[in-house]
């Protein structure tokens, strides 16, 4: 029995542990930066390892879901701020949606918890094996029904640091099985039997760490100027804030602050304008119809040549049986005034948020959607990036979609490697939390997993021109409840990285020696 073990053995204890473990992992991301907290994965497995031997999958299970709950409740908690925009209609909703979120997702915690005392493995190779276990559930997470990928471990490192480098080799999946195995090995310095084995895991450990450190180093200190004839991108923050409804005067209003923050003269005219998901809070169809006021004052603002892609939602289908969209257009500015260009259909849909999953079931309850439109979205097709006319092509992310993994890489198999990524977002769902800064992180792992620049627009903040290697250029950047423009040159694009070309093979093999570290364990337990 090791040292852990033992000091891990009285329940009340094991119980204060666990919300430690969970604590200590959701502190290490960003705002926070507690990169101490996590070792708490490493407390986590000695609770695994601890569990009651009269019931271990039971006891491993729900060790597992109090850390997991713990940390998805700080993780989460901010979702519930949306539920106050509206708040006579949906404020009740939101102690009990961040209960079921934060306990629903504890589940998966509790699974890998369970999988790994099943497992029963021994000895210095059990950090692999737990870190495999865990990541494989991660992966499951940001797959499982539509997937809620936010704050994989891997993906504690803020973006753009030197150890966030590694996700352009493996993935955030892959960084989190790295991240997970190097947090949770100096519990190995408490284990009994040979010293040697066991500081010499530690030390592997250690040299890991170091290396992942050095290689960041070399790939950012390598970066390459960005070139004088990289177009100018100006993204727009007007600060609007989500309301319920929306008065003539007050669209009035937030149409009036964005022509006029897009007509601001600049040093170098922009190329390209963006507008946030959602900027102004009316159907495409409508604001932008020819002889609209809306559309006269957006043509306005603009010059001759250039574009403006704007997160918006149009109706399709027959009046009598309407299809929403939530839209990214790109439009461009000519003498007959503004044009079509691209257009972009959000293909993962928030649940609850933009649809209401099992509604024949939950509407009879009250609950419904936070969007208050129709019956909800309609997703689009596949990912694909699009080419409007006079910009570099380009893969959209609409919210919710820069979460996940290998989303702009499976838009690239279908339509070609883009040159930039565009992130439009409505964060202004989420007040001024820190939700909205840890979506800024997580969105920044896409740029270094591509090797793409990724220019982000929220409403409310926060706004900012993302490089190739996941850092916010200097002054490109817009905290929250600031109003005005980012103008920036588009950072170039790197070489397609090896997590590009490859995906989750680097990650898949990662599980393969975790599994051949546990088949290991058991048949020297057999032996022993």
């Amino acid at each position: 029995m090791t040292t852990a073990v033992r000091l891990l053995e009285p329940r009340g204890v094991s119980a204060i542990a666990a919300v430690l473990a969970g604590a200590g992992a959701a502190l290490a991301f960003p705002p926070f930066g507690f990169l101490v907290g996590l070792l708490g994965y490493g407390v986590l497995m000695s609770l695994l390892d601890a569990a009651d031997p009269n019931r271990p999958l039971r006891s491993a299970f729900w060790r597992g879901w109090l850390a997991g709950a713990v940390f998805f409740l700080i993780s989460t908690w901010w979702i519930s701020e949306a539920f106050f925009v509206d708040a006579e209609a949906h404020a009740w909703q939101a102690p009990f949606a961040i209960a079921f979120l934060a306990g629903g997702l504890g589940l998966f915690w509790g699974l890998a918890g369970l999988v790994y005392r099943a497992l029963k493995p021994k000895g210095p190779l059990r950090v692999l094996v737990f870190a495999g276990v865990f990541c494989l559930v991660e992966w499951l997470r940001g797959h499982v029904l539509t997937g809620f990928p936010w704050d994989l471990a891997g993906e504690s490192w803020r973006a753009g640091t030197p150890v966030s480098q590694l996700a352009a080799l493996v993935g955030a999946y892959g960084l989190g099985w790295i991240t997970v195995a190097i947090s949770a090995a100096p519990v190995l310095l408490l284990d009994e039997g040979d010293r040697r084995l066991r500081f010499g895991a530690a030390a592997v450990a250690a040299l890991t760490l170091a290396g992942a450190y050095a290689y960041g180093a070399a790939r950012l200190a390598a970066a390459a100027p960005i070139p004088a004839t990289a177009p100018v991108v100006r993204v727009v923050q007007a600060d609007i804030d989500e309301e319920p409804d929306y008065s003539q005067a007050r669209l009035q209003q937030i149409v009036d602050r964005y022509v006029r923050l897009t007509a601001q003269p600049a040093a170098r005219t922009p190329d390209i304008v963006i507008w946030p998901e959602g900027a102004i809070p009316a159907a495409a169809n409508d604001y932008l119809a020819e002889g609209s006021w809306t559309r006269a004052a957006i043509e306005g603002a603009l010059r001759p040549g250039q574009s403006l892609m704007v997160g918006a939602y149009r109706v399709a289908g027959p009046p009598d049986a309407p299809i929403f969209f939530n839209t990214l257009l790109a439009l461009r500015e000519e003498p007959g005034g503004l044009r079509l260009t691209g257009r972009y259909d959000k293909f993962r849909l928030v649940p609850f948020g933009e649809y209401l999953p099992l509604a024949r079931v939950l509407k009879p309850l009250g609950i419904n959607k936070l969007v208050n439109v129709s019956d909800g979205f309609t997703p689009g097709p596949p990912p694909r990036p699009i080419a409007p006319e006079g910009m570099p092509r380009v893969q959209p992310l609409i919210c919710y979609e820069s979460l996940f993994p290998g989303f702009t890489r499976a838009g690239a198999r279908a339509g070609g490697r883009p040159s930039w990524i565009v992130n439009v977002s409505d964060d202004a769902w989420f007040g001024r939390t820190y939700g909205p800064l840890q979506h800024l992180n997580l969105a920044s792992y896409r740029a270094i997993e591509e090797g793409l620049p990724i220019v982000r627009a929220t409403p409310t903040g926060v706004s900012a021109v993302i490089d190739a290697y996941g850092r916010i250029r200097p002054g490109a950047k817009l905290n929250h409840g600031e109003i005005g423009n980012i103008d920036s040159p588009l950072p170039g694009a790197l070489a397609p990285t090896p997590y590009t070309r490859i995906g989750e093979m680097i990650f898949c093999a990662f599980l393969i020696v975790s599994l051949l570290c546990a088949m290991i364990g058991r048949i020297c337990l057999r032996q022993a």
